[in-house]
């Protein structure tokens, strides 16, 4: 038997992946939990039908979420990480021995449990000590708190459903709030390509630079994503993402990674044409 799974990319173009094997099936209170095993990409993790991770290029989108921020946050002590319950980031955060806490705050308990199980490689960093783990609203947690974080990583779904909120002008206005003075805040920025997911980009910088000081937006290349092509937001009340990229003293940490470096970094952030065209149409 020839099995496929196929996602919707926009209304004309479809993504399909050739699967050997349905994992798992689970409903949570808030969303449907698959995972599959596919040919070509290894395990995915599909949330409501749409793909969050697979095996095969997750360590892509987990390194420039994370390192870009730490390569130029000279002494992030304290990180706050919104979603993320795959536990990609986390991981990434745990390679850093000068980082003390770091707060995962995801919805959904079901994705922890299940990124444990068929994803270990992916969760391992929940294991860490320095890690607490609230399953919670990522929007109520920082409407309501009181600490103050060195680095918010927002690492959200697409902007329907639980993760609507989290591209909203009040959340960021939240986590400008709870950051620090030299504070830095990353977030998923969704894909320019195809037109639904343009305006998501434009709606989430519009907002962004509202709030910021300092607001720039960096790409990667991630297989399985929107048209490959994926956007992050690097907003900051201090530091510049190239300007002040600490590239000597990352590079000393000696972190070994497999998309992520310091030559990389200063590249990401110079954005195609149509993509600056796209953000600028909202500035």
């Amino acid at each position: 038997m020839d099995l496929w799974f196929t996602e919707q990319l926009s209304d004309h173009v479809r993504l399909s992946l050739r699967v050997t094997r349905h994992l798992y099936s689970g409903e949570s209170p808030f969303q449907r939990i698959d995972v599959l095993d596919s040919v070509e990409f290894g395990r995915v993790l599909l949330i409501d039908g749409l793909i969050m991770i697979t095996e095969r290029d997750e360590f892509i989108y987990h390194e420039m979420i994370t390192h870009v921020p730490m390569a130029v946050h000279p002494s992030p002590r304290r990180v706050l990480v919104v979603g993320g319950g795959d536990g990609g980031t986390v991981r990434e955060l745990c390679r850093y021995d000068r980082i003390e806490h770091i707060d995962l705050v995801e919805i959904d308990e079901l994705v922890v449990q299940v990124a444990k199980e068929f994803f270990p490689t992916t969760s391992s960093g929940f294991a860490d000590p320095r890690v607490q783990l609230h399953f919670a609203d990522g929007v109520d947690y920082g409407r309501k708190c009181g600490t103050k974080y060195d680095l918010i990583i927002v690492d959200s779904t697409d902007p329907i459903g639980p993760g609507e909120g989290l591209f909203t002008q009040e959340f960021y206005q939240d986590c400008f709030r709870i950051l620090n003075d030299d504070g830095i805040m990353v977030n998923q920025h969704e894909g320019p390509f195809y037109a639904e997911d343009a305006r998501a980009c434009q709606r989430a910088h519009a907002r962004i630079v509202q709030v910021f000081p300092i607001s720039r937006v960096y790409q990667a290349c991630i297989p399985t994503y929107a048209s490959g092509h994926w956007l992050f937001g690097f907003a900051s009340k201090k530091y510049h993402p190239v300007k002040d990229l600490r590239a000597q003293e990352w590079e000393a940490l000696g972190l070994k990674t497999r998309y992520y470096n310091t030559k990389l970094h200063r590249g990401a952030f110079a954005l195609p044409v149509y993509v600056e065209e796209l953000l600028a149409a909202v500035e």
